[in-house]
């Protein structure tokens, strides 16, 4: 088997196939020229579709790139679970944090939502292009980490539309709350086969009015702990125990 181990990782969404040429886009181009990769090195692509693939960079220019495409590894990385993260959505670089952190610690997607206490609100093309960067940013997260499928961030929806959307009973729902009563310990003690549904306001919580639907919903209340987390460390540290708890290191 054909492996580049250490080498630098680029993610280029489209078609890969061994034994072949291709163009690299511009933004690889511009991070080639900043790791100061040459002609005749190897690095590794990947295209969220599964796998990665070994590559050889043929020839570097200002605004132009090949590389030759040597095999497919099937190498994966996932955690035996999946955290679907519903993030009221935070506000300055906040956001950027924890989503980068999020896929590092093996999220599975990402539903930014704005609830009543947003500081940031966001619609029409200013929302496509925050999503936009956003999905950037996790590909980034997953060139730097080692993952090899990119988790979805989902377009920006009002807490309310989202909540009356969500019906799939085959969820684990978990809504982060202070005042909860339950806690980490009610969470099933191995990794379940349905997806989890990770629930966390912005800067100041969700209202109680927020709290109470998604208690119809479905989603139980669950509190870390006696200290209280900003939203940007809660969704991390919630991760990072569960990758613990479920075997996801």
């Amino acid at each position: 088997m054909t492996t580049t181990a250490g080498a630098p990782r680029f993610f280029i969404p489209g078609s890969l196939q061994p034994d072949s040429s291709i163009s690299l886009p511009v933004d690889v181009i511009r991070h080639l020229q900043v790791l100061r990769i040459k002609p005749g090195d190897s690095i590794t692509l990947f295209n969220g579709l599964g796998g990665e693939f070994p590559a050889r960079l043929e020839d570097l220019a200002k605004k132009h790139a090949i590389a030759t495409v040597l095999a497919h590894v099937p190498r994966e990385v996932e955690p035996p679970y999946r955290v679907v993260l519903a993030q009221g959505v935070a506000g300055g670089d906040k956001m950027d944090w924890l989503i980068e952190k999020s896929v590092e610690l093996g999220v599975h997607a990402i539903q930014p939502l704005t609830t009543e206490r947003c500081v940031t609100r966001l619609g029409g093309e200013r929302a496509e292009r925050r999503v936009a960067h956003w999905q950037a940013v996790v590909s980034a997260a997953c060139e730097q980490c080692g993952r090899n499928s990119v988790p979805a961030v989902a377009p920006i929806m009002a807490f309310s539309d989202w909540i009356s959307s969500v019906r799939d009973e085959r969820q684990i729902r978990v809504l982060l709350s202070p005042r909860a009563s339950e806690g980490f310990e009610s969470l099933p003690a191995t990794a379940p086969a349905e997806p989890v549904v990770l629930l966390i306001g912005p800067e100041g919580g969700l209202s109680n009015q927020e709290e109470e639907q998604a208690g119809e919903a479905g989603f139980a209340p669950l509190n870390l702990g006696q200290r209280v987390l900003r939203t940007e460390t809660a969704g991390i540290a919630t991760l990072a125990a569960l990758a613990t708890r479920w075997h996801g290191w």
